[in-house]
């Protein structure tokens, strides 16, 4: 199985999930599956399919986020440096045709959340900046078109 990059913030995310989802969901699925049952006739129990596909789904996602802790390979950005964009990369961009400034931080799949300005080192514009440095333009293609990028600024924190 290949390892999977993820930060220190990341893995704790993924590992709090787990948590929850064991020692906590569980125990809420089960006990509404102990009460559907109490409620008589299974076979026309709409809580208890719905208990069961609850119970189905929550071990599913418990499966998956094992997995993924089991396949992660913890990497702390804050211990990171350079002038290049390489994983764990707070990257300041410009786009060239609006001037606007987007911030974004390539992280591991697992933890890739657009919106907060956390994008995948596997999605079309982590794979373009990788190696790059601040002054060099990239070219990203994107649903919505091509994009074209100057990159104005590159850190890493934790």
């Amino acid at each position: 199985m290949d390892k999977v990059p993820i930060t220190v913030r990341g893995f704790a995310a993924l590992e709090e999930e787990l948590k929850h989802r064991q020692q906590v969901e569980r125990q809420r699925i089960i006990q509404a599956i102990a009460e559907a049952r109490a409620l008589g006739d299974l076979s026309e129990n709409a809580e208890y399919h719905a208990a069961k596909e609850a119970q189905s789904h929550n071990e599913g996602r418990v499966l998956e986020l094992e997995s993924m802790i089991s396949r992660a390979e913890i990497i702390d950005v804050s211990k990171l440096s350079g002038s290049k964009i390489k994983f764990g990369a707070t990257v300041k961009l410009v786009d060239e045709d609006t001037e606007e400034e987007k911030t974004y931080q390539i992280v591991g799949e697992p933890e890739a959340d657009v919106r907060s300005g956390r994008v995948s080192i596997t999605s079309p514009i982590a794979r373009a900046l990788i190696g790059k440095g601040v002054g060099d333009t990239v070219e990203v293609t994107t649903p919505g078109g091509g994009k074209s990028y100057e990159v104005v600024g590159v850190e890493y924190r934790g």
